[in-house]
């Protein structure tokens, strides 16, 4: 299936060069009525295509669709960049005139290349009857980021002043992946198997309690009770993580600060020499420090929680989520920081490229850091309960044989 979605999507250049060669399809309030329609009938195509083998998960349409609009917004980057012409001239004056900016470029670059692998992919797992949560929750955090900067970026920017009917088809492509953001942190978590040995159908009904409740008992696995009794000192990898996390906040509340028009002196000797485009008039720089410093620097400071205490069992989730937010917003700020279409003036200085592109890169590889330390050794994130009427020492034969005589 994952095949077939993949082709059907390039059908949305057949309908793109249409509209491009047809005067009657570029009128604002046309385009608009044609968008809508085209996303009816989508999914309409799907739901006839599927009915006998229904997908048991809806979002499956959602990724469906959203796979189709993925090679409109590739080709929207293509032809800014002056690769291909003859699709999208006519979105440029009477669609979206914003989807000209450096920024938005490589946010349809993002959407193009990076979302619609991550569709295809989880069009897969649906249809193989597997579980995607993990991804699917990276690409909510993404999307999610993409488009509330992307919406408030284009009414807070110069281009306020020229919204157009168009405009309102972004909505659908913030509220679904919102819808599934919920959806999927809602669900059971993919986890792996804890202990390893056999128990009564007692302790069975008793595990898949506490499993669902995040936590794992105490004599299934000493590794966890170890892992959580051990101070920060001692985990120097979960220090150097906290030190990261530290100076990622400290980035962001200087970032968010400058964004704010902040007096202060280093905020105007940072945004002058190392990062005048922050300063851009579209907009988008400013929105998304603004996103990251109000929404971002709380959950920064939640995972240096998260790593100093044991037991916090959202983390898997939430370090997930973020981690496809941030790397998403930082692919479009550092893009468009480069990008030729931002003006030479707000683009980084040569003298301090390096400098300005390894803290940007860093900053975004902050929080996958976190995910690949929270994913690979989750014991300090569970919580840690005794099987009920347990005694003696943790793992210990006597608890067992007192269960199985019973």
């Amino acid at each position: 299936m994952e095949t077939f979605v993949f082709l059907f999507s390039f059908t949305a250049l057949g309908i793109l060069y249409c509209m491009n060669a047809v005067p009657a399809f570029q009128e604002p309030y046309v385009i608009l009525v044609i968008g809508i329609a085209v996303l009816v009938l989508v999914f309409i195509f799907y739901l006839l295509v599927t009915r006998d083998n229904p997908p048991k998960d809806a979002l499956f349409f959602v990724f469906a669709e959203f796979s189709f609009t993925c090679v409109i917004d590739l080709t929207s980057a293509l032809e800014y960049d002056g690769v291909i012409s003859g699709f999208m001239e006519f979105y440029r004056k009477t669609g979206e005139p914003y989807l000209g900016t450096s920024y938005a470029i490589m946010m349809c670059y993002w959407d193009g290349i990076a979302h619609f692998i991550m569709y295809l992919i989880m069009i897969g797992k649906i249809m193989d009857r597997k579980g995607y949560r993990t991804l699917g929750l990276f690409w909510a955090g993404s999307l999610c980021a993409n488009m509330s900067v992307f919406i408030t970026g284009i009414v807070a920017g110069k281009y306020g002043a020229e919204i157009r009917p168009a405009f309102w088809l972004n909505f659908l492509f913030l509220v679904m992946p919102a819808w599934a953001a919920v959806t999927l942190f809602t669900r059971p978590k993919d986890r792996p198997l804890i202990g390893g040995y056999n128990v009564s159908e007692v302790k069975r009904w008793w595990l898949r309690t506490v499993i669902r409740r995040d936590t794992v008992p105490l004599s299934s696995d000493p590794q966890a009770q170890h892992a959580q009794s051990m101070k920060l000192i001692w985990r120097p990898l979960d220090l150097m993580l906290v030190l990261l996390l530290l100076a990622a906040m400290a980035f962001t509340i200087l970032r968010g600060l400058v964004a704010l028009d902040s007096p202060l002196g280093a905020c105007s000797f940072y945004v002058k020499h190392y990062e005048p485009y922050l300063r851009d008039p579209v907009g988008y720089p400013r929105v998304m420090m603004l996103h990251m410093f109000f929404y971002g620097l709380p959950l920064l400071a939640a995972f240096v929680y998260g790593l100093l205490k044991p037991g916090c069992t959202w983390m898997p989730d939430w370090t997930m989520f973020i981690s496809g937010a941030m790397i998403q917003c930082q692919w479009a700020h550092i893009g468009g920081s480069l990008h030729p279409h931002s003006k030479a003036p707000f683009r980084i200085q040569s003298d301090v490229f390096w400098p300005v592109l390894a803290a940007n890169l860093l900053y975004a590889a902050t929080p996958l850091l976190v995910v690949l330390r929270v994913r690979s050794n989750p014991y300090f994130f569970l919580r840690v309960a005794p099987f009920p009427g347990q005694t003696g020492l943790p793992n210990s034969e006597e608890k067992d044989t007192k269960y199985k005589n019973k």
